[in-house]
């Protein structure tokens, strides 16, 4: 299935082990290795964007009359299975696996280190 979808079929929500605010870290790409926070998530199309990651200049005309142009620096998405999951405590990155608290809330933890990452 194509990014763009028909009007008759229901949109997908893929399943997606980041969510918006987590700290990760780039495994693949042209940015490995690079550490930033997740602005956005776009579900529908697994797509994460990461703050000071996949940067691209753009032109941009001047709208106005005496106004000039310029050129902006803009994050663009990259796919959720290039980035990890990053613990800012021990500096390492690490898989995610789901768990119980002691209340019964089921939480997100790395692997690695054992971290929680759900409040």
């Amino acid at each position: 299935m194509t990014t763009r979808q028909k009007k008759d079929q229901p949109k997908v929500f893929y399943k997606m082990h980041v969510k918006t605010g987590d700290t990760v870290q780039v495994i693949a790409g042209k940015d490995k290795g690079k550490v930033g926070e997740i602005i956005k998530a776009f579900p529908q199309l697994s797509k994460v964007i990461v703050k000071g990651v996949n940067l691209k200049t753009k032109h941009v005309k001047p709208q106005q009359e005496g106004e000039s142009g310029r050129i902006v620096t803009q994050e663009f998405p990259i796919h959720s299975s290039n980035v990890m999951l990053y613990s800012t405590k021990q500096n390492v990155a690490s898989r995610v696996c789901y768990t119980f608290t002691a209340e019964g809330k089921k939480v997100r933890m790395l692997k690695k280190t054992g971290e929680i990452i759900d409040k």
